[in-house]
This record gives C-alpha cells, sequence and structure tokens, in this order.
C-alpha cells in the first residue's frame, strides 16, 4: 500500500506564489520523513495528503483513511472524550506506552505542552488510521517522553508521515526522506544523517562542477576573444587593399579569398569560439549550486543598568493540582538562564509566576511556547500597522533567521515557524534588557536553530530559557535552574 501525489499545486488564497507547484511524492507503508526550511510547504503538503485541504491541481490516490497530527495542540484531539471512556486493551497499552495519566484526558487545558502532544498522539493512534500524518510532535517533548513517542510510532503499521527538525527522531524512525531544497521536491534513502550526507556530496560535486565549468568558460573567453582580435585585424588587411571599381577580375580574386584564406578562415573560427563561450557561460549558470543557510544575527537589547533585573520572593505557586516551590532568586543584569525539568514539572507556570514580577522600568520580551491561528492574525496586523523603519527592522531579523520575508507580506497563511520567528523579531523591537524564552525554537528549522543559538549567546542582558534542546541549553546558559517534580509537588533547585 502506498499513498501518490501527482502534480500538485496549490495556491493560498491571497498569495502571490503558490505554495506548492507540480509537486510529486510518494508514501509507502513504513515511516517517510518531510524535511525542509519553514515556510517551504511542509504543512501544506500534509493538509493535502490527508484530505484536508483540495489541491487546484493533481491527484491523489488512493483515498485512504487519514489522521492528520497539527503542531499546533492548544485544540484538545475531536475524539479525546471518546478515547477517556476507551477502557479497550489497545487504548490502554496506547496509556502504558506513552505513560498518560487518566486525569490528563479530564483536565487537558491545564496539561504541559508535552503532555497534550502525548495525548494528542495517543488519541490519534487508538483510531487505527491508514496514513498517519506528525507534524513537529517532538515540539515540546523531554529526552524520556521522545523515548516513549518513538516506541509508540515503531508500533504503527500503516503510512506515515513524519514532518520534524528533529534529527535524532528521524535517524531512529524513517527509512526515507522527501526533501524540499532549492525549489524542488528529492526523495532521498535513509533517515536525516543519510540524507544530509547525500545532499553534501550532492552540493560538493556540483561546486566542482561549477568550478570546473568556470575555468573552462574563463579559457574560452580567452580564446574568443585572442581569435576575434585576428580577424579583425585581417578585415583590417583585406579593407586596406584598393581596387579600381572597374577591376571586375581583383574584385573577383579578393571576393574568393575573404572566403578561402587565412583571414576568413580566423573570422569563421573568431564566431565559433564566441557562440562556445557563449555555451560556456550558461553551463556555469546551470552548474551553480546554493549555499548553505549560515547566516548570523544581532539581537536588539541591552544590559540594564540596574544591580538586577528580576527579584522573585520564595513562595509557592500553584496550577491545578502542582505546587510549585520555589527559592528567592535574584537575576542580574547579564544572566543567562537556563531553566529545564521534564514535562508537567511547571517550567510554563514559574514563567508567568515571573512575567508579573518583572519591574515596570524593566523593558522585557516573552516568547510563548505555542503559537496559533489567532496569534498569527495579531501578528500580521501588527507588522502591517508599523511604519516603513520598524517594519524594516523586523523583517530584517525574520530574514536573518532564515525565512523570507515577502513570504509575511503576502497572505496570512504563514508557517507556525515563520511565525515564531515573526514573534520574536516583533518583541525585539522594544530593545529590551530581559528575554524571557519559552522553547523558542518550537517549529524551526535547523538553521533557524542554529542562527538563533549564535544570537543568543552574544545577547548584552539577561536571559530566561526554557527549552528541552540540550545542546542549545548548554550553549546560551550560564546558570542553571533544574525543576524536579514527586506526585503534586514541585521544587526549583540553582545548580
Amino acid at each position: 500500500m502506498q499513498l501518490n501525489l501527482t502534480n500538485i499545486t496549490y495556491t493560498y488564497e491571497g498569495a502571490a506564489t503558490p505554495a506548492l507547484e507540480r509537486v510529486n511524492a510518494t508514501f509507502p507503508s513504513g515511516w517517510t520523513g518531510v524535511i525542509g526550511d519553514n515556510g517551504c510547504g511542509k504543512s501544506t503538503l500534509a493538509l493535502i495528503a490527508t484530505g484536508r485541504l483540495v489541491p487546484d491541481a493533481g491527484s491523489v490516490f488512493p483515498r485512504l483513511f487519514a489522521v492528520y497530527c497539527p503542531q499546533d495542540t492548544s485544540r484538545a484531539p475531536d475524539n479525546l472524550d471518546e478515547f477517556a471512556v476507551d477502557w479497550g486493551r489497545e487504548a490502554l497499552q496506547l496509556r502504558n506506552l506513552l505513560e498518560i495519566d487518566e486525569a490528563w484526558m479530564w483536565d487537558y487545558g491545564h496539561l504541559s505542552g508535552g503532555q497534550k502532544k502525548r495525548v494528542q498522539i495517543a488519541c490519534a493512534l487508538c483510531r487505527r488510521p491508514e496514513v498517519l500524518v506528525l507534524d513537529e510532535p517532538t515540539n515540546d517533548l523531554d529526552a524520556p517522553t521522545r523515548e516513549l513517542l518513538l516506541r509508540g510510532l515503531k508500533s504503527y503499521k500503516g503510512i506515515g508521515v513524519l514532518i520534524s527538525h528533529d534529527r535524532t527522531l528521524l535517524d531512529a524512525l524513517v527509512d526515507q526522506c522527501v526533501v524540499f531544497e532549492a525549489g524542488r521536491i528529492v526523495t532521498r534513502p535513509g533517515g536525516y544523517s543519510k540524507v544530509a550526507e547525500l545532499a553534501r556530496n550532492e552540493r560538493d560535486a556540483q561546486a566542482k562542477k561549477h568550478e570546473n565549468a568556470r575555468r573552462e568558460e574563463r579559457r574560452l573567453v580567452a580564446e574568443a576573444q585572442r581569435r576575434n582580435e585576428e580577424a579583425a585585424r585581417s578585415k583590417a588587411r583585406l579593407s586596406a587593399r584598393h581596387v579600381d571599381k572597374h577591376d571586375s577580375d581583383t574584385r573577383g580574386r579578393l571576393g574568393l579569398a575573404k572566403v578561402t584564406s587565412k583571414d576568413a578562415i580566423a573570422g569563421r573560427a573568431a564566431s565559433a569560439m564566441a557562440s562556445r563561450a557563449d555555451r560556456a557561460s550558461k553551463a556555469t549558470l546551470e552548474s551553480r549550486t546554493l549555499k548553505r543557510y549560515e547566516a548570523s544575527i544581532v539581537l536588539p537589547g541591552h544590559a540594564a543598568q540596574s544591580k538586577s533585573v528580576l527579584h522573585i520572593p520564595a513562595r509557592d505557586v500553584r496550577n491545578g493540582a502542582l505546587t510549585l516551590h520555589v527559592p528567592e532568586l535574584w537575576i542580574e543584569p547579564c544572566d543567562h538562564v537556563g531553566l529545564s525539568g521534564k514535562n508537567g514539572v511547571g517550567k510554563t507556570t514559574l514563567l508567568r509566576h515571573m512575567l508579573a514580577l518583572v519591574p515596570e522600568q524593566i523593558e522585557y520580551a516573552f516568547i510563548p511556547q505555542e503559537v496559533d491561528g489567532s496569534m498569527r492574525r495579531a501578528a500580521l496586523e501588527r507588522l502591517r500597522a508599523l511604519d516603513n523603519a520598524d517594519r524594516g527592522r523586523v523583517l530584517s531579523l525574520v530574514a536573518g533567521l532564515n525565512t523570507d520575508p515577502d513570504a509575511l507580506c503576502e497572505g496570512s497563511n504563514i508557517s507556525p515557524g515563520e511565525l515564531k520567528k515573526l514573534l520574536i523579531a516583533e518583541q525585539l523591537l522594544r530593545d529590551p534588557c530581559l528575554l524571557i524564552l519559552d522553547e523558542p525554537t518550537n517549529h524551526l528549522d535547523v538553521g533557524s536553530i542554529e542562527a538563533l543559538e549564535r544570537a543568543l549567546v552574544a545577547f548584552p542582558g539577561a536571559i530566561v530559557l526554557v527549552t528541552h534542546d540540550t545542546q542549545l541549553l548548554q550553549a546560551v546558559s550560564t546558570i542553571r535552574w533544574q525543576i524536579d517534580r514527586e506526585g503534586d509537588e514541585a521544587i526549583l533547585r540553582v545548580q
């Protein structure tokens, strides 16, 4: 069994260019990864594959029962109530596999992002779809939960489509990858690491081909110039001969000389060489290879001219049944605090508590964990209301995070990754001295994550960063906070 997408074209309303144009992709049984930069059309492809969008042109065959798990977990799964009262063997196995507490289904709104994602995926698997599409499933998951998720997904026997920037999950799960690159879609065997190696080898080969083409172009251009100069000298010699207009025999001999002499041969050779040089120039253009994204950006902001930017008194913070014990904490102007802990221990709860304590004179920027449709509309409206100078600053930062600014100006159907970058750029207009970031790399492509990491390391002010990305946490933080939970109580410790 396989799902075939043939010549798919789709354009969102109000967009100047198609999100997908004449795309072909085949998804066999097993797992296929979908890889590409933010806004390249991955989620659009998934929505078409599952029948949630109807393409403007092309076909999806055969028609199969499909379930799509979106990046956004703010909305409860449609079959949540059904799953909550399902005591069948399969439902119980899924709860055990993903370590889902029975109470979670009745308190979905108060769950952490990682807990919501586990419930969302369990509800999807319980429906036994023929096609299961997961859009960035590990965004909010801690390391132990990612292992649980991997076990659950490996048990799925249908056609699986995984849209992800999680290199570890792609390597462990998928048999092939559909890759958006350089304006085209290609299918490559293996997980992320193998695909990246193949792409790297292709780029190296293309770069070598391009250099060879440039070398040949330079040689032919020089030779063409030499022959042109020779032909010009020959023409000058022939033109210099004066013949009486009544001497038809001499004029005939000269005409024949123009055709058969070395001078004529030089002219034809120059013309032929010019044609070869032109073809070499075209070959050079065709052999160009796109460079890897390696942009660097500087985040607007400064270090506060005060002893501290935030004081957190010792107290207990409650969220539903959870009680988080917080000791007295101070954040100084240049502190980069990394906050870690498993799903559901109260990290986002602590950030909300901190936001309420930021002094009025401290300019801060807050990036939330989740983004949704209402945030997308509001962010785009704010962008359009900015004056030209501020809009330029925002779009410049977005471009530095590996997104085409034109995509934000064309329409409202930007991807969650593009929206996350826009939110970051808008918040930075405040020239903050404190950044409070809740999983800022959720939905971002690999190049964007690397660019943001470099920018955060260099940020002169204070940062409070919540992330499950170990590499990001180690690179950015100079101070570590850890939250551990047991039962309904959690405690924050400074490491």
